[in-house]
């Protein structure tokens, strides 16, 4: 495994980040310690999590699969850099009682003390916004988060889903208030959806903050979607299905296997390894439902990509450039 800093920050992490959405809803809790094990033994030491994951009436289940992983020991927990998030309705039943949601303090304050309790920790290394709270200043943000660093309950904050104005704004406020501010930005990002590229990333690069990439294989429509379907393998979902759907789409993403067929490549591999590649990114988020994926999912930290394969990934996916020539001249 390779590893780099996070942003600005002095904290190493692995440049892949394991992702645990799966657990819970697609993978037991057995398989899901299974997969936790072999990350931890593949020097992956990055794991991310929400406090909303498990989902509707099983929301915080996620949390709770890896609290019950912490607490076999082995210095699980010692040697993890776990990141969760507070954003979401976390009310029992799902009914929107007022506070119990977004980033006022007493929701912080509500939300780290239950995700702790979940994780079966005193401490989470990364605390992110799960999205912009458009009522909340940043003032009462990094009081309340100031506090929980001083308490030792996070060590330090990141967003996730933020546009390049509200970095700005989040980390401007932060400096007036002596804070340390955000750290980094959790964001779609990936071959096929390129317009962080445009200001998010370049605000995260400005800001010193690290760049995780969410669904870095945008739904699957980058790991080989094709090629499966014609195999009778399991068939496009979401995104991956609406850009298929497409003629022009469908297109550019056979354009795109055969490109990576032609240098013997798989293209999901190719995918992560195109992500490592980028200014910025700290590593992307790899959220396997089988030990299987997740080795797939390593092969790509060693992956160098020709200058060739580069090129054509390029002309076949070009990006937006960075504003504002993206979108002025």
């Amino acid at each position: 495994m390779k590893y780099t800093q996070l942003g600005r920050t002095g904290l190493k992490v692995s440049r892949l980040v394991l992702g645990t959405m799966n657990f819970g809803p697609q993978t037991d809790e057995a398989d899901s310690h299974a997969i936790m094990d072999a990350a931890l033994d593949a020097g992956i030491n990055f794991f991310d999590t929400a406090n909303v994951y498990g989902w509707g009436e099983n929301k915080g289940r996620t949390e709770e699969i890896i609290g019950n992983w912490f607490a076999q020991g082995g210095d699980r927990r010692d040697k993890v850099v776990l990141a969760t998030k507070v954003y979401s309705n976390m009310a029992a039943g799902g009914e929107a009682w007022p506070n119990h949601d977004k980033l006022s303090a007493l929701n912080i304050r509500r939300a780290v003390d239950a995700s702790l309790k979940r994780l079966r920790t005193d401490h989470i290394d990364l605390y992110q916004f799960h999205h912009i709270d458009r009522d909340t200043p940043f003032d009462e943000i990094w009081q309340a988060v100031d506090v929980l660093v001083q308490q030792g309950k996070i060590l330090y904050a990141g967003s996730s889903n933020f546009p390049g104005y509200k970095i700005a704004q989040a980390n401007e406020v932060a400096a007036r208030r002596g804070s340390y501010g955000l750290v980094s930005e959790q964001c779609l990002y990936n071959l096929a959806e390129r317009r962080a590229e445009m200001e998010v990333i370049p605000a995260a690069q400005d800001y010193g903050l690290g760049v995780i990439p969410w669904s870095p294989l945008n739904g699957g429509l980058l790991g080989g979607v094709i090629k499966k379907e014609v195999e009778g393998g399991r068939r496009a979902t979401g995104r991956a299905a609406d850009a298929l759907a497409d003629t022009a789409g469908r297109a550019q993403v056979q354009a795109y296997e055969d490109l990576l067929d032609k240098h013997g490549l798989e293209p999901g591999e190719a995918a992560l390894a195109w992500l490592l590649t980028r200014p910025g990114v700290t590593g992307p988020i790899v959220g396997p439902r089988t030990a299987e994926q997740l080795e797939s999912a390593l092969r790509a930290v060693e992956l160098e990509l020709s200058a060739e394969v580069l090129s054509g990934l390029d002309e076949i996916f070009p990006g937006p450039g960075p504003s504002p020539e993206a979108f002025a001249w």
